[in-house]
């Protein structure tokens, strides 16, 4: 463990600030475009910069009939959502689905006009900087498995293929979750088992074996995709998660979670990583998902998996899984609130295997109902969620153990549904069960977000739980950031990382206030480190404390200033800090809070020196 030392630590505190670094090209060099790639275990920029992706899947309006797969009906209205998800969340990154259903609608024929109307709308959210990965997804298997009067349905492969499976008459029997289909509906696991085992099936036309079928689909749905998108929006794509959620089906004789992601998932991530090659797709990343099994908190789901023991993977991809927490979902195994590091042991699972992996990691679906019979849980569960996202320590030892922290992890959450409460949904095609609450899809209430009568979008949960501080780009090596964000239950703030008291000037600054602090080991590069300033933090109003500088209400870019304060891309009023360092250990505390500034510097270079 690297430590400053006790010389230069006193130096630091007599010491003014620094010189500034170098100045940084103009900001419309750096702030935009330019491909982001894993390369050594990390997301970074063409500037060498790690980068976090936060944001949103892009939504669940894909995942039903009635705008054809799309996530929105228009591209007007993809546009008007992502300036609302860049304006209310700051977010940097969006998981947009696709689905093989309405890619290739009968055998052997892509569905052209689909294709324009996805490019059009990942374009929406390109233009705003947002950038982009394109998920296939699938939800027990296809919606044509499930009959007009079931209680569920799903989406994924065409009615073709279902039909040409010939599989039973599905019923889940008393399932009260969608997820128990999975295991418990032998139409879904049949179906499933025979898309790993690339079943042939008699089509019009021939015989296909419905794996290769897929593949063939997603390579033409790549290649339209390359075609139709500018090279600057192509830029701002970051890759492809292969399948959303994949498990077995069920296992042949003998074999285990373990086993099955062994023989047939990473055969098949290989594959698509190799199809990513062929179609234009190489300098992308493979957001490659374990089998969706591996990390539940249930047993009933709960089965080995993540590929403990495998090989490292390569910069082609990262880690890419779920996290939903089931007993907070079933209101019966979880009775209360989640606290302060209730997923610190899990998300530190998803680190390990990534770091074994090779590959950065990221958790591109979690959440909570944000109504219904759990959802007096939501504002701790998605806090608890953001917490460990961020670090993987708990609050309450975050300060005195900042050194363990871990990389800050990426994630999006689900879902960014502008549609909701709007939707006209026939559930499996059925005209007398129209679905038009919530997100439609198997009563389900996980958007953050909904369009009110006055047409304005706003969000269905606290600010503060979504709009969040964090390391958009770090220009070197983080060693450690938390974020609290007081956010609310109820009429009950949440505050999970307290100064400690052995720090009385920084607790003082941050009082009643938000705060984020990022530890960092730095490097030289062309472009500053980033942190997103959340709608809350305005530029006037930020204190930042830091070993490059302190400052009440923070100057505007000019390139020269070692603390300053820039516009994110897309939608005005969305707003960064910019901290230009070179090498060496630096730290930064942002917070609207007000107080002695030079004490609380001088109080975190010694918390810093004795601790990195």
């Amino acid at each position: 463990m690297r430590r400053t030392p006790l010389l230069a630590a006193l130096l630091l505190l007599l010491a003014p600030a620094p010189l500034p670094a170098p100045a940084a090209p103009a900001a419309s060099a750096w702030f935009d475009g330019g491909e982001v790639r894993p390369v050594g275990g990390a997301f970074r920029d063409e500037h060498g910069r790690e980068v976090v992706l936060r944001g949103f899947n892009v939504s669940g309006t894909a995942k039903l009939a009635e705008y054809r797969g799309l996530p929105f009906p228009n591209v007007q209205a993809a546009r008007d959502s992502a300036a609302a998800l860049r304006r209310l969340t700051g977010a940097n990154a969006v998981r947009f689905l696709v689905t093989w259903a309405w890619l290739e609608p009968e055998p052997r024929r892509i569905d052209q006009a689909y294709l324009d109307r996805v490019a059009e709308q990942v374009g929406a959210f390109t233009d705003q900087g947002v950038r982009v990965y394109v998920d296939f997804h699938q939800d027990l298997y296809s919606r044509h498995v499930f009959n007009r009067d079931s209680w569920y349905t799903g989406d994924g492969a065409p009615a073709w293929v279902v039909r040409a499976g010939g599989y039973p008459a599905e019923s889940c029997g008393l399932c009260f979750h969608w997820g128990q289909n999975m295991k418990s509906n032998t139409a879904v696991t049949a179906a499933t088992y025979d898309f790993w085992h690339n079943r042939e099936l008699q089509v019009d036309g021939g015989p296909l074996r419905v794996q290769d079928e897929f593949l063939s689909a997603a390579g033409e749905a790549l290649r339209g995709l390359r075609n139709r998108l500018s090279a600057e929006a192509f830029e701002l794509v970051l890759g492809v998660d292969p399948l959303n959620e994949p498990y077995a089906g069920r296992y042949d004789a003998g074999q285990t979670g373990l086993t099955w992601e062994r023989d047939h998932l990473w055969p098949f991530h290989q594959r698509f990583r190799r199809l990513m090659d062929e179609t234009g797709w190489r300098d992308k990343t493979s957001f490659a998902e374990p089998l969706v099994f591996w990390n539940q908190n249930v047993d009933f789901f709960a089965e080995p998996g993540g590929f403990p023991g495998a090989a490292p993977w390569g910069d082609g991809y990262a880690f890419n899984t779920h996290f939903y927490d089931g007993k907070a979902q079933s209101g019966l195994l979880m009775p209360g609130k989640a606290g302060d590091g209730q997923y610190a042991r899990t998300f530190a699972d998803v680190r390990t295997r990534a770091a074994e992996l090779g590959t950065p990691a990221i958790v591109s679906e979690y959440g909570h109902p944000v109504r219904g019979l759990t959802a007096d849980k939501y504002p701790s569960v998605l806090k608890a969620t953001q917490q460990s996202l961020d670090s993987a320590l708990p609050g309450s030892r975050w300060w005195a153990e900042a050194a363990t922290s871990g990389p800050v992890l990426s994630g999006s959450q689900w879902h960014w549904d502008t549609n909701y409460d709007r939707h006209r949904e026939y559930m499996n095609d059925n005209p007398a069960k129209l679905k038009t609450d919530g997100d439609a899809m198997n009563d389900e209430h996980f958007s953050v977000v909904r369009v009110g009568d006055d047409g304005a979008a706003g969000l269905t949960v606290d600010a503060r739980l979504v709009d969040r501080v964090f390391p958009r780009a770090v220009a070197g090596t983080t060693r450690a950031f938390t974020y609290e964000d007081r956010a609310r239950d109820g009429n009950a703030e949440l505050v999970w990382n307290q100064v400690p008291a052995g720090m009385p000037a920084v607790r003082g600054l941050v009082g009643t206030s938000p705060y984020a602090v990022l530890v960092w080991e730095g490097a030289e590069s062309g472009a500053p480190t980033e942190l997103h300033l959340p709608a809350g933090f305005t530029p006037q109003g930020t204190s930042v404390v830091s070993d490059l500088g302190v400052v009440r209400g923070v100057p505007s870019d000019t390139g020269v200033e070692a603390v300053s304060w820039g516009p994110e891309p897309g939608v005005g009023g969305v707003n960064r800090v910019l901290l230009r360092a070179g090498a060496g250990v630096h730290f930064a505390l942002v917070t609207t809070g007000a107080g002695d500034l030079a004490a609380a510097r001088a109080e975190l270079s010694r918390w810093a020196s004795g601790t990195f």
